[in-house]
């Protein structure tokens, strides 16, 4: 059953809600408006995180094509992967949502929880891995294959190392990549292996070392992991962790950067170059429509670049090698007819050889155990199987983990 709190307690939760939102839904557009209906999000930290707020603002817009009020969109942030995501989750449903979304990995466990209690309600979450063996009515993953847009920001960066090179800045075996982790998941693991790979695609001298922080969002500690990975020899710099702190170390050494989620060329216009991003507002209008017409939800939802759902922000010209943009749109155009595979077996070698086949933990427990061969037609099956990714050999010949 619902918890029920008392009236004074939800307009006392409600307030500090509205305080603690980036932006908000303005007025209804687009849609019928019903007045009953309301979605609740839950977000592992705030607007200054650029993984947080490119969900915000993607139920912002999705919100507002819906024909929501801000009455009828609540937010919740800075909630940790912990019981205070259920927690979150049981308040969302008290204050009458009828569908409640999560942004983080390891919000999951607890969303799931709370699907399991509050049956009428729908659940989804991003870049989780479940929904596909609990089995629950009300209980969805999404993702997106960000595995193609970083293959393409890698070009951008492959170009940039093939620039240097031939200006004289650096030898072609010094062509190394600096890469800031946040922790060694698949998802992270995939990201990084596809961004390399799309910057081998162009400069085959190119290597990469990783640092983790392990932590999703510490500026601190990504900046301090990008300056090691600059003074351990790295002359370009990437990113899978949610803060600035690696495009500003960039900045400040004038090392060329490129970024995940949002652009960074304001906050680094001499060092930016690309950013890979996935859109969630289709996944997030296809979800509030579903729910309020009671219709069904995709237990698995993983679209790619050619519907939409992945992007590349701004090419930063001032920074970029020339030919960069052509590169890229060569390349995309080969992964929307198919021709081009990020994960190609002929494209690298893991321990020295090519890769014939691989079992994979998509079916997913604790142990990580291998569940379903995942090469198939030449090329490594990535988030086909389910919607997060799984793509976790670590590591492909030409990156080293710090």
């Amino acid at each position: 059953m619902k918890k029920f709190l008392s009236i004074a307690l939800i307009l006392v939760m409600s307030l500090g809600l509205l305080a603690g939102c980036a932006s908000e839904p303005s007025t209804p557009s687009g849609e019928e408006n019903d007045s009953d209906f309301k979605v609740g999000f839950i977000f592992l930290h705030d607007e200054n995180s650029t993984y947080d707020k490119n969900f915000m603002d993607a139920a912002n817009a999705a919100a507002k094509a819906c024909g929501l009020t801000t009455e009828q969109v609540l937010f919740k942030t800075g909630i940790p992967e912990s019981d205070d995501c259920y927690n979150a989750a049981a308040e969302l449903v008290d204050e009458g949502c009828d569908l409640v979304f999560a942004d983080s990995f390891g919000h999951e466990t607890y969303m799931i929880q709370a699907a399991k209690e509050f049956t009428d309600v729908q659940f989804c979450h991003a870049s989780g891995n479940r929904a596909h063996t609990e089995k629950l009515d009300n209980f969805h993953n999404a993702f997106a294959a960000i595995y193609e847009g970083r293959y393409l920001a890698g070009i951008a960066a492959g170009m940039k190392l093939n620039q240097m090179i031939e200006e004289g800045k650096i030898k072609a075996e010094e062509a190394k990549i600096g890469y800031v982790g946040a922790f060694d998941y698949a998802e992270v693991v995939s990201g990084m292996t596809s961004f390399y790979l799309g910057a081998r695609s162009v400069c085959e001298s190119a290597t990469m070392d990783v640092k983790y922080t392990n932590s999703w969002f510490d500026i601190a500690l990504e900046k301090e992991a990008a300056k090691s990975l600059i003074d351990g020899g790295c002359v370009l710099i990437s990113q899978h962790a949610d803060s600035e702190g690696a495009p500003k170390a960039c900045e400040e050494n004038g090392v060329p950067n490129v970024a995940y989620n949002i652009s960074t060329i304001d906050m680094a216009p001499n060092t930016a170059l690309i950013s890979s991003t996935i859109n969630w507002q289709p996944y997030m209008e296809l979800i509030i429509k579903a729910a309020k017409d009671g219709t069904e939800i995709p237990d698995d939802y993983c679209p790619g670049i050619k519907d939409g759902a992945v992007a590349l922000t701004e090419l930063n010209s001032a920074v970029a090698a020339p030919g960069t943009q052509e590169a890229i749109d060569a390349a995309k155009a080969k992964i929307i007819d198919g021709t081009l595979k990020v994960f190609d077996t002929k494209t690298f070698t893991y321990q020295g050889k090519e890769l014939t086949s691989y079992m994979a933990d998509v079916d997913y427990d604790d142990a990580f155990t291998p569940d379903t061969e995942v090469v198939e037609n030449g090329a490594f099956s990535e988030s086909t199987k389910r919607a997060a990714p799984y793509f976790d050999l670590k590591y492909i010949d030409g990156i080293t983990a710090k």
